[in-house]
C-alpha cells in the first residue's frame, strides 16, 4: 500500500507525523501543497483544509493522529 503526505513548509503537525510514521517504520511520499496546485486540489476535493494530510490506500485523514498511524502501522506489518 502507497502513503502519501501532503504537506506544507514550517507545519509542526506535518512535522509530528512525519516522526510518528518514520518510527513505526512506514514508507512514505511527501507531496507539498504549496508547490503542486493540483494536489491541493486533490486534498481539498477529499474534504480536507488542514495539512497534513496523509493518504494511505482507500483511507485518509488530516492533522497529527497517532491514533491512525497506529493503525495504519498494524496493517502494513500484517501485509508485510
Amino acid at each position: 500500500m502507497s502513503v502519501t503526505v501532503y504537506s506544507k513548509p514550517q507545519c509542526v503537525q506535518c512535522d509530528a507525523t512525519y516522526r510518528a510514521l518514520d518510527k513505526k517504520g512506514i514508507e512514505y511520499t511527501v507531496i507539498d501543497i504549496t508547490q503542486d496546485p493540483a494536489a491541493l486540489e486533490m486534498v481539498r476535493e477529499l474534504g480536507h483544509l488542514q495539512a497534513p494530510v496523509v493518504v494511505a490506500g482507500d483511507n485518509h485523514w488530516s492533522g497529527f493522529r497517532p491514533d491512525q498511524i497506529s493503525k495504519l502501522a498494524a496493517t502494513v506489518t500484517a501485509h508485510a
